[in-house]
């Protein structure tokens, strides 16, 4: 593996693990509400999650790009326009409105938590979508084996997703304000947008 692609890739995925989305706003709004506890436990189980969906990609994508330079060059593009549409949507999305109550509830048991997190991230077929779209143009077909590279990347996603939610779990009673406020979505939905246009335009110029 080459660690430029390597580092591109962490950054990207940092990138995208911070901007406001279902699972990090979950995590901010079970951390307030519950305590940050609960939003650690949540983090872990959605991290988790990452493995099956990084899993099917690996297994399922490396005999397609093995198979045929024609069938990794239909998934390419497949990979373009999925993120090309995300992209779209986030350019559509208007400012949340997050109610967070005030009292704090009973702490849930952590591994009853976990298994919360790990339930809504597999559970939910955007992400697998996600990560067949993301792996394939951080991957070198003249590496290591095309399987074991994805299998890494997903590790390093899911590490920096756990490290990244566990933040906002622990500041989350200082991130309130910038939630809250119209100029953070605008700011993070530009943000969005651009990360998004430029993975599916590199993944359209790529000629691995």
């Amino acid at each position: 593996m080459e660690l430029g692609l390597v580092m591109s890739f962490l950054g990207a995925s940092i990138i995208l693990s911070l901007m406001p989305g279902p699972d990090n706003i979950f995590v901010l709004i079970e951390s307030l509400t519950k305590g940050k506890q609960n939003g650690i436990a949540i983090s872990f189980g959605l991290s988790l999650g990452i493995l099956v969906h990084t899993l099917a990609a690996a297994t399922g994508l490396s005999l397609i790009i093995q198979k045929s330079a024609i069938a990794f060059s239909f998934v390419k593009y497949f990979g373009a326009i999925y993120l090309f549409y995300l992209a779209y949507k986030a350019l559509k999305e208007n400012k949340s409105e997050i109610n967070i109550e005030t009292s704090l509830s009973n702490q849930t048991k952590f591994s009853k938590l976990v298994k919360k997190g790990f339930l809504m991230n597999i559970s939910n077929p955007k992400v697998s979508l996600f990560f067949i779209a993301f792996l394939p143009q951080f991957i070198t077909l003249n590496g290591i084996n095309i399987t074991l590279q994805m299998i890494i990347l997903g590790l390093i996603f899911m590490l920096q997703a756990l490290v990244v939610f566990s933040l906002i779990a622990v500041l989350s009673s200082k991130l309130t304000r910038f939630v809250n406020n119209p100029k953070f979505w605008r700011i993070t939905k530009w943000s969005k947008v651009t990360v998004l246009s430029i993975l599916g335009m590199t993944l359209v110029l790529s000629k691995k």
